[in-house]
């Protein structure tokens, strides 16, 4: 901070005459020195200034004007007054001093022998100094800071560093406004709050996992200042790009000086930098897996240890089950054990006792496989190109992708095929339902059309059956097929079925072969007829909500 009056006094030998009795008055800051003869100089002041004069306008008895001069000066918050005597008066003017005395205004008498330019020099030169002073400061807080950025904490270590700096505390906060971490006495509350009134949304109503979007609050400011009886607060946003990834909180009982805020400034670039240079790490650790994840597939097995043991990870063993989820849903699993994303898809390897935990840890849609059980009772990461555990696996993740479609349909999400690699299923991320756990194995039990795909079901059924729903005759032809095939051929139990004669049944099958340019008479057309009928029958039937029984 500027220096004191007391400073300055003291090292230009100035000798206090009045004012100066009041506790703490020589601990004024003097901003800067100015000198003025001029009867009214406060128009060109700004206060806590030291102004010096030598009162060649303070001729006779001018008491009236000396009173109304000292008090323009303290309205104007002057520092002090600085008289310089053996220019136009040998000593200060009774009546100056009388005044000063009486408005609390320090005033000084300054010695012929000290020129005004040298006050001036010397104020200068403690500004320079204080400047210096609190750029070492500064730079000593951003050296402390950093060997803190490189410890094992990282981001946490430079918050519990930051506190300390500025003599209050300090938080860092998720982009969803959760806190991540922070250090004692944390006003985190009123940094939720306000964050969450500046991004327009309620903090109660955010979405699990979501982020914080601008909405009718407005758009976050690159630097948020709060205060409150006794506490100041700045919050800033964390990240590169325009959507801030994080937030950090610093708070004390006192204003925050320019040293503060630069000190604050640089932490908030550390914190930045650990964040962006964080997310990158952990991108290329994922790129890792799904590499890994791709040699098991392929039955590269031995590979796949090799990589993931040079950074420390391990391939699961068998028995397990594979678990496939939206993207996601990758976070949670990378937290139980191994886990990649195979395009649009979140691929998990668990142990089979562990996989209802895993899944439910999700919070979303999540398809389970049946266990996947090597015939060789050997490490998954083991296996030889071709051998049973890459097909058990890949066999695993088929059936992991088809629950999950099933998963998102009961959830009232859309499933649907995602581009998630040469070969491989995906399913977009959709909203709607809480999420729900579906095993393959509770397909086996609902037929053959737990395994198909809805939409695609009923366009097959639609684009099969066209050519007897366009048919002009008063002859139901749909309905007589399915009285056939149900009854496995046999006309007369399908006539009797229908209310027909046989030969009217046989007339009708040899004119629905006719239109559909098949035999009737092949097992494969009976099968691709039947699954267009039951598909058909089923759109036309209501469907039971989710979650009842089956």
């Amino acid at each position: 901070m500027p220096p004191s009056l007391q400073t300055v006094v003291r090292r230009m030998n100035l000798r206090p005459l009045a004012g100066t009795t009041r506790p703490g008055v020589l601990d004024a800051a003097v901003r800067w020195v100015a000198v003025s003869e001029l009867a009214d100089p406060t128009p060109y002041l700004e206060g806590g200034e030291l102004l010096l004069t030598t009162g060649m306008r303070m001729e006779g008895d001018l008491t009236g004007d000396l009173r109304g001069y000292v008090a323009r000066l303290v309205r104007r918050g002057v520092a002090g007054l600085g008289f310089g005597v053996g220019v136009s008066h040998e000593e200060v003017p009774a009546a100056l001093v009388e005044a000063a005395e009486s408005a609390g205004l320090p005033l000084l008498e300054v010695p012929r022998e000290t020129p005004f330019i040298a006050v001036g020099k010397a104020v200068s030169e403690l500004l320079a100094a204080e400047q210096y002073e609190e750029i070492s400061r500064a730079f000593a807080a951003q050296g402390r800071l950093t060997r803190a950025a490189l410890r094992p904490e990282g981001m946490h270590a430079v918050i519990d560093r930051l506190a300390r700096e500025v003599g209050g505390w300090a938080a860092l906060l998720e982009e969803t406004g959760e806190v991540r971490h922070a250090t004692r006495g944390a006003n985190t509350g009123a940094v939720a709050a306000e964050l969450s009134r500046r991004l327009g949304r309620s903090a109660d109503s955010a979405a699990p996992g979501g982020s914080p979007q601008a909405g009718s609050g407005g758009r976050m400011p690159s630097s948020l200042a709060l205060s409150a009886p006794g506490e100041h607060i700045v919050v800033q946003p964390l990240g590169g790009g325009a959507r801030p990834r994080g937030f950090f909180a610093v708070g004390a009982p006192h204003a925050f000086t320019p040293v503060t805020h630069t000190v604050v400034n640089a932490a908030g670039s550390l914190l930045t930098l650990a964040m962006e240079q964080g997310r990158a790490q952990l991108a290329a650790e994922r790129r890792l897996r799904t590499a890994v994840l791709e040699l098991l597939l392929e039955g590269e097995g031995e590979r796949a240890r090799t990589v993931l043991g040079a950074v420390g990870g391990r391939v699961p063993e068998a028995p397990l089950v594979v678990l496939a989820a939206g993207a996601e849903a990758l976070d949670a699993f990378e937290t139980r054990g191994f886990a990649a994303l195979l395009g649009s898809v979140a691929v998990a390897l668990v142990a089979e006792g562990a996989a209802e935990e895993v899944a439910l840890s999700a919070e979303a849609s999540v398809g389970v496989s049946q266990p996947v059980v090597p015939s060789a009772e050997a490490p998954v990461g083991r296996g030889r190109p071709g051998d049973d555990t890459a097909t058990g696996l890949r066999t695993g993740l088929d059936q992991a992708e088809r629950a999950l479609e099933v998963a998102r349909t009961r959830s009232g999400a859309r499933p649907g095929r995602g581009a998630a690699g040469p070969g491989r299923g995906g399913v977009e991320p959709a909203g709607g339902g809480a999420g729900r756990v579906v095993r393959f194995g509770e397909l086996a039990g609902q037929g053959l059309f737990a395994l198909l795909d809805p939409v695609a079901a009923q366009a097959f059924s639609a684009a099969v059956l066209a050519p007897l729903t366009t048919y002009g005759s008063r002859a139901d032809l749909v309905e007589s097929l399915r009285a056939y095939l149900d009854s496995n051929g046999h006309w007369d139990a399908a006539a009797q079925r229908l209310g027909v004669h046989r030969h009217t049944l046989r007339y009708r099958m040899r004119r629905a072969a006719e239109l559909l340019g098949r035999d009737l008479d092949d097992p494969g057309t009976r099968a691709e007829l039947w699954l267009a009928l039951e598909a058909a029958r089923r759109a036309a039937t209501p469907a039971s909500p989710p979650g009842s029984s089956r």
